[in-house]
């Protein structure tokens, strides 16, 4: 079945990619690796803002998580030319939590990231992975994972 397939059964429907906020580009193709800019918690109705461990809970910061990892994708395909049958792995996520600096279970909060590419890629969803805290994110977003990729 095709990603896009998968992501249909999962009910997820992708983005189209977000527009960089910056002075960058949304992601950089060096070969066979694609490296995609960090992708703040976004969903369709707006921002996801929050500070895990004050206003924010785990479950509510995973789902942050999981919207960035959508955007990711979303990115993805842009930079396949609209062919997400492209990516052959997830090969690293980074993720930056937005967090008290009491707060220690990011990776439990990035999990959301990392358990959606594994639902809607099965083993090529599988990567490395860093979870680390952040005294504030841009625009006081919860979340921002970056990810490198690798293509066809």
């Amino acid at each position: 079945m095709s990603i896009e397939g998968r992501l249909e059964d999962m009910g997820v429907t992708l983005p189209d990619a977000p527009a960089p906020a910056a002075n960058y580009v949304p992601f950089v193709r060096v070969g066979d690796m694609l490296y995609v800019s960090g992708q703040i918690s976004a969903a369709a109705d707006g921002l996801i803002c929050g500070k895990l461990g004050a206003d924010m809970t785990v479950e509510a910061g995973a789902a942050a998580a999981r919207a960035c990892a959508i955007n990711l994708l979303a990115q993805v395909r842009a930079a396949c030319k609209g062919d997400l049958d492209q990516l052959v792995r997830v090969v690293k996520l980074t993720g930056f939590v937005n967090s008290t600096q009491e707060f220690t279970d990011q990776p439990e909060v990035i999990n959301g990231a990392s358990d959606f590419m594994v639902e809607a890629l099965g083993d090529a969803g599988r990567h490395s992975r860093s979870a680390v805290s952040a005294a504030a994110l841009p625009r006081g977003v919860a979340v921002e994972v970056e990810g490198i990729f690798l293509l066809r």
